[in-house]
């Protein structure tokens, strides 16, 4: 275990329906304090920690990118930070930029953005705008519990099915489906694609790994439903955890293919800043017999670190243990026979009517 997961062992705790053991420093506060065991500790029941909502009025709606490892060179998320917990999370670190950590504040101060569905308007509406497919959402997860009360993300829908633009989405709720009715009509269209994420189909290791996202179950009949409603729908087997869900690679596409799903991905376990601290601490804390050699086959994966951020290496790893999670992919796509999704249409995209045109 680093030196990192040693220093928090003792001062954290698991709490009820949370991924994080704890809060990690804020890497750009000017200085900070470092929780020790002296010796006086005592195990206790940690409090409920409840979720704090913040309001952030939106300066823009579409966040860019120009990576090589996406297939998509716009995003848009409706909230910052995700309540799913899930202690893997990649975005964890951007919470740093709000003033707030990467740890629990990720999934317990959420920041809810306002305004989205006009400034997506009024950016659509440049002159120099080209239609790509948005996606929904990339750093967050778009139908987390937060949306049930908000809606931002059912309002932006609408907004693009109106204009005709094609939106991909990823997401481990069930509350997608209480869009039903829009994402098929942006399916009747070609605007829409969607993956469900899917990481085990062990109950108990989702509810430590994942503690408010659906269950399995849940996330199965989700690609069972929007597959009966016609609406593309794959899965997207992430991340895969060397010794923990790797085994699971092959079932989970299997239940997703007889779900329904005509296609599927996969991404390996991306530990970026303080990832990496967190995700050694929610093992010594949940499968302390398994840590090490969790962790010895990651940094296997990783050139020998516990992450490896470069563009075409990031998702998949690289040596033997990557290279064979690969290979078994690909083998069990090819025997499931994925037949793969048709690329969706932007050639009838409307742009937003500006104010002045409403009187032409």
């Amino acid at each position: 275990m680093s030196d990192a997961a040693m220093a928090i062992r003792h001062p954290s705790l698991p709490h009820k329906g949370r991924g994080a053991t704890y809060d990690p420093a804020n890497r750009f506060a000017p200085s900070h304090s470092e929780a020790i065991d002296d010796g006086w500790w005592q195990e206790a029941t940690p409090p409920r920690l409840a979720t704090e909502v913040a309001e952030e009025r939106a300066r823009s709606a579409l966040a860019w990118n120009t990576s090589p490892d996406l297939p998509f060179d716009r995003s848009l998320n409706p909230y910052r930070g995700c309540e799913h917990g899930c202690i893997y999370c990649y975005a964890r670190p951007s919470h740093a930029y709000w003033d707030l950590s990467p740890g629990l504040d990720f999934e317990t101060r959420l920041i809810a953005r306002s305004g989205l569905v006009e400034r997506l308007e009024e950016e659509l509406a440049r002159p120099g705008y080209v239609c790509r497919s948005i996606n929904l959402a990339g750093n967050t997860d778009a139908y987390q519990p937060l949306e049930a009360e908000r809606g931002t993300t059912r309002r932006v829908l609408a907004f693009l099915l109106e204009c005709r633009h094609p939106v991909t989405l990823v997401t481990k709720s069930a509350l997608i489906l209480r869009d039903l009715d829009l994402l098929s009509a942006l399916a009747e269209r070609r605007l829409v694609r969607v993956m469900v994420s899917l990481t085990s189909l062990d109950r108990d290791l989702k509810r430590a790994l994942e503690p408010r996202a659906a269950a399995p179950e849940a996330r199965l009949k989700v690609i069972s439903r929007l597959a009966g409603a016609g609406v593309p729908v794959g899965t997207l087997v992430a991340p895969v955890i060397p010794g923990l869900t790797d085994h699971e690679l092959e079932r989970l596409m299997t239940a997703a293919r007889e779900a329904g799903a005509t296609n599927a991905g996969w991404m390996l376990l991306r530990l970026p800043r303080e990832v990496a601290p967190l995700f050694e601490a929610w093992l010594a804390e949940h499968y302390p017999e398994r840590a090490a050699r969790v962790m010895s086959l990651i940094r296997q994966c990783r050139g020998g670190q516990a992450y490896d951020g470069r563009f075409g290496h990031r998702m998949r790893g690289q040596g033997v243990f990557a290279e064979l999670l690969e290979q078994r992919f690909r083998k069990t796509y090819r025997r499931l026979g994925f037949p793969g999704d048709a690329p969706l249409d932007t050639t009838t995209f409307r742009p937003p009517r500006r104010q002045g045109e409403l009187f032409e």
